[in-house]
Protein backbone atom coordinates (compact mmCIF):
# COMPACT_ATOMS: atom_id res chain seq x y z
CA UNK A 1 0.00 0.00 0.00
CA UNK A 2 1.03 3.59 -0.84
CA UNK A 3 0.79 5.80 2.15
CA UNK A 4 -0.34 9.13 1.39
CA UNK A 5 -0.93 12.53 3.77
CA UNK A 6 -2.95 15.28 2.28
CA UNK A 7 -2.04 19.14 3.51
CA UNK A 8 -4.58 21.46 1.90
CA UNK A 9 -6.30 24.48 4.27
CA UNK A 10 -9.55 23.98 2.03
CA UNK A 11 -11.40 21.09 3.67
CA UNK A 12 -13.25 20.71 0.30
CA UNK A 13 -9.91 20.12 -1.50
CA UNK A 14 -8.54 17.61 0.72
CA UNK A 15 -11.88 15.19 0.23
CA UNK A 16 -11.93 15.79 -3.14
CA UNK A 17 -8.23 14.47 -3.10
CA UNK A 18 -9.49 12.04 -0.06
CA UNK A 19 -12.06 10.14 -2.13
CA UNK A 20 -10.56 9.98 -5.67
CA UNK A 21 -7.40 8.17 -3.86
CA UNK A 22 -9.23 5.80 -1.14
CA UNK A 23 -10.88 4.58 -3.99
CA UNK A 24 -7.83 2.77 -5.29
CA UNK A 25 -6.89 -0.51 -3.81
CA UNK A 26 -3.48 0.64 -3.71
CA UNK A 27 -3.54 3.75 -1.39
CA UNK A 28 -4.11 4.40 1.91
CA UNK A 29 -4.78 8.19 3.25
CA UNK A 30 -3.45 8.16 6.35
CA UNK A 31 -4.21 11.73 7.70
CA UNK A 32 -5.33 15.15 6.76
CA UNK A 33 -3.57 18.98 7.60
CA UNK A 34 -4.98 22.07 7.43
CA UNK A 35 -1.88 23.96 7.58
CA UNK A 36 2.54 23.10 7.58
CA UNK A 37 2.63 22.22 11.24
CA UNK A 38 0.22 20.03 11.10
CA UNK A 39 1.50 17.96 8.04
CA UNK A 40 4.53 17.82 9.82
CA UNK A 41 3.30 16.72 13.10
CA UNK A 42 1.32 13.81 11.12
CA UNK A 43 4.22 12.83 8.97
CA UNK A 44 6.13 12.05 11.66
CA UNK A 45 3.33 10.12 13.34
CA UNK A 46 2.31 8.25 10.45
CA UNK A 47 5.73 8.29 7.99
CA UNK A 48 3.79 8.38 4.51
CA UNK A 49 4.97 7.56 1.40
CA UNK A 50 3.98 10.75 -0.19
CA UNK A 51 2.43 13.87 1.28
CA UNK A 52 0.58 15.96 -1.22
CA UNK A 53 1.70 19.41 0.39
CA UNK A 54 -0.49 22.99 -0.66
CA UNK A 55 2.52 25.39 -1.06
CA UNK A 56 -0.01 28.40 0.58
CA UNK A 57 -1.49 27.47 3.84
CA UNK A 58 -1.84 29.90 6.73
CA UNK A 59 1.36 29.56 9.69
CA UNK A 60 3.44 27.44 8.33
CA UNK A 61 3.01 27.33 4.89
CA UNK A 62 3.84 24.28 2.50
CA UNK A 63 7.27 25.56 1.45
CA UNK A 64 8.64 25.57 5.27
CA UNK A 65 6.95 21.78 5.87
CA UNK A 66 8.85 20.27 2.84
CA UNK A 67 12.14 21.86 4.47
CA UNK A 68 10.84 20.33 7.57
CA UNK A 69 10.05 17.22 6.50
CA UNK A 70 13.09 16.81 4.03
CA UNK A 71 15.50 17.62 6.72
CA UNK A 72 14.06 15.07 9.19
CA UNK A 73 16.09 11.95 9.41
CA UNK A 74 13.29 9.79 10.20
CA UNK A 75 11.62 10.60 7.32
CA UNK A 76 13.75 9.61 4.74
CA UNK A 77 11.47 7.13 2.90
CA UNK A 78 8.37 10.21 2.85
CA UNK A 79 8.95 11.92 -0.90
CA UNK A 80 6.59 15.77 -0.91
CA UNK A 81 4.39 16.53 -4.17
CA UNK A 82 3.55 20.31 -4.44
CA UNK A 83 0.14 21.23 -5.23
CA UNK A 84 -0.51 24.33 -6.87
CA UNK A 85 -2.86 26.60 -8.65
CA UNK A 86 -0.29 28.14 -11.19
CA UNK A 87 2.50 26.19 -12.49
CA UNK A 88 5.23 28.82 -12.36
CA UNK A 89 4.47 29.92 -8.88
CA UNK A 90 8.04 31.48 -7.21
CA UNK A 91 7.48 28.91 -4.40
CA UNK A 92 7.60 25.66 -6.27
CA UNK A 93 10.88 26.07 -7.33
CA UNK A 94 12.02 26.56 -3.74
CA UNK A 95 10.12 23.91 -2.64
CA UNK A 96 12.02 22.38 -5.36
CA UNK A 97 14.86 23.22 -3.90
CA UNK A 98 13.93 21.83 -0.88
CA UNK A 99 13.37 18.46 -1.58
CA UNK A 100 10.34 18.26 -2.92
CA UNK A 101 10.01 15.46 -5.96
CA UNK A 102 7.51 17.39 -7.88
CA UNK A 103 4.48 19.10 -8.62
CA UNK A 104 0.90 18.87 -9.89
CA UNK A 105 -1.56 21.50 -10.70
CA UNK A 106 -4.51 21.68 -8.74
CA UNK A 107 -6.72 20.83 -11.49
CA UNK A 108 -5.15 17.74 -13.11
CA UNK A 109 -6.85 15.57 -14.36
CA UNK A 110 -7.86 12.63 -12.12
CA UNK A 111 -5.50 9.61 -13.59
CA UNK A 112 -2.50 11.82 -14.13
CA UNK A 113 -3.31 12.76 -10.09
CA UNK A 114 -3.02 8.78 -9.18
CA UNK A 115 0.11 7.91 -11.77
CA UNK A 116 1.61 11.06 -10.10
CA UNK A 117 1.79 9.64 -6.66
CA UNK A 118 2.46 6.32 -8.22
CA UNK A 119 5.36 7.74 -9.73
CA UNK A 120 6.95 9.48 -6.55
CA UNK A 121 6.52 7.18 -4.45
CA UNK A 122 8.42 5.01 -6.75
CA UNK A 123 11.40 7.13 -6.14
CA UNK A 124 10.58 8.88 -9.71
CA UNK A 125 10.28 12.80 -10.50
CA UNK A 126 7.07 14.44 -11.14
CA UNK A 127 8.53 16.82 -13.46
CA UNK A 128 7.55 16.60 -17.36
CA UNK A 129 10.53 17.98 -19.59
CA UNK A 130 8.79 20.50 -20.67
CA UNK A 131 7.63 22.11 -17.11
CA UNK A 132 11.22 21.23 -16.27
CA UNK A 133 12.41 24.10 -18.69
CA UNK A 134 9.79 26.43 -17.95
CA UNK A 135 9.72 25.99 -14.20
CA UNK A 136 13.73 25.55 -13.78
CA UNK A 137 15.23 27.64 -16.51
CA UNK A 138 13.24 31.29 -15.23
CA UNK A 139 14.54 30.79 -11.85
CA UNK A 140 17.99 29.53 -12.21
CA UNK A 141 19.31 32.73 -12.86
CA UNK A 142 18.29 34.23 -10.03
CA UNK A 143 20.45 32.09 -7.93
CA UNK A 144 22.50 34.70 -5.42
CA UNK A 145 25.07 32.16 -4.12
CA UNK A 146 25.30 29.27 -6.70
CA UNK A 147 26.86 25.93 -5.77
CA UNK A 148 30.10 24.98 -6.73
CA UNK A 149 30.77 23.26 -9.28
CA UNK A 150 33.40 20.51 -7.46
CA UNK A 151 30.11 19.53 -5.91
CA UNK A 152 30.35 17.23 -9.41
CA UNK A 153 33.94 16.11 -9.35
CA UNK A 154 32.91 12.69 -7.45
CA UNK A 155 30.99 11.95 -11.06
CA UNK A 156 32.46 10.16 -14.08
CA UNK A 157 32.53 12.10 -17.62
CA UNK A 158 29.76 10.02 -18.44
CA UNK A 159 27.47 10.74 -15.12
CA UNK A 160 28.42 14.01 -15.36
CA UNK A 161 27.22 13.88 -19.11
CA UNK A 162 24.38 11.94 -18.23
CA UNK A 163 23.34 14.55 -15.43
CA UNK A 164 23.34 17.39 -17.96
CA UNK A 165 20.90 15.85 -19.70
CA UNK A 166 18.12 14.98 -16.74
CA UNK A 167 18.77 18.64 -16.34
CA UNK A 168 17.45 19.09 -20.05
CA UNK A 169 14.60 17.29 -19.26
CA UNK A 170 15.15 14.34 -21.10
CA UNK A 171 13.94 11.24 -19.85
CA UNK A 172 16.03 7.52 -19.62
CA UNK A 173 14.80 6.59 -23.03
CA UNK A 174 15.49 9.70 -24.47
CA UNK A 175 18.99 9.50 -22.92
CA UNK A 176 19.79 6.24 -23.99
CA UNK A 177 18.97 7.05 -27.47
CA UNK A 178 21.43 9.63 -27.41
CA UNK A 179 24.34 8.63 -25.93
CA UNK A 180 23.32 5.24 -28.11
CA UNK A 181 23.08 3.14 -25.13
CA UNK A 182 20.88 0.90 -23.52
CA UNK A 183 17.73 2.10 -21.32
CA UNK A 184 19.03 -0.03 -18.38
CA UNK A 185 22.68 1.00 -18.90
CA UNK A 186 20.77 4.92 -19.21
CA UNK A 187 19.02 4.57 -15.86
CA UNK A 188 21.84 2.82 -13.83
CA UNK A 189 24.16 6.05 -14.92
CA UNK A 190 21.58 8.18 -13.58
CA UNK A 191 21.29 5.92 -10.33
CA UNK A 192 24.74 5.77 -10.20
CA UNK A 193 24.89 10.22 -9.89
CA UNK A 194 22.39 10.11 -7.66
CA UNK A 195 23.78 8.07 -4.95
CA UNK A 196 27.35 10.06 -5.59
CA UNK A 197 25.32 13.22 -5.41
CA UNK A 198 23.26 12.34 -2.63
CA UNK A 199 19.74 13.32 -4.56
CA UNK A 200 16.84 11.81 -3.60
CA UNK A 201 15.43 11.41 -6.81
CA UNK A 202 15.41 13.03 -10.26
CA UNK A 203 14.17 16.62 -9.54
CA UNK A 204 17.25 16.79 -7.38
CA UNK A 205 19.73 16.20 -10.13
CA UNK A 206 17.63 18.90 -12.25
CA UNK A 207 18.26 21.03 -9.44
CA UNK A 208 21.99 19.95 -8.99
CA UNK A 209 22.60 20.53 -12.84
CA UNK A 210 21.61 24.40 -12.74
CA UNK A 211 22.99 25.54 -9.73
CA UNK A 212 26.12 24.33 -10.18
CA UNK A 213 26.14 25.69 -13.77
CA UNK A 214 26.32 22.21 -15.63
CA UNK A 215 23.26 23.49 -17.15
CA UNK A 216 22.06 27.22 -17.79
CA UNK A 217 19.09 28.59 -18.29
CA UNK A 218 18.33 28.78 -22.34
CA UNK A 219 20.21 25.63 -22.75
CA UNK A 220 18.39 22.97 -24.99
CA UNK A 221 20.08 19.41 -24.85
Amino acid sequence: MTRILLADDQALVRAGFRALLSAEPDIDVVGEAADGAAALELARAHRPDVVLMDIRMPGTDGLEATRRIMADPDLGGTRVIILTTFDLDDYVFEALRAGASGFLLKDTEPVDLISGVRAVARGDALLAPSVTRRLIERFASRLRTPRSATTLDVLTEREREVVALVGGGLSNEEIAERLVVSPATAKTHVSRAMVKLAARDRAQLVMLAYETGLVRPGWLP
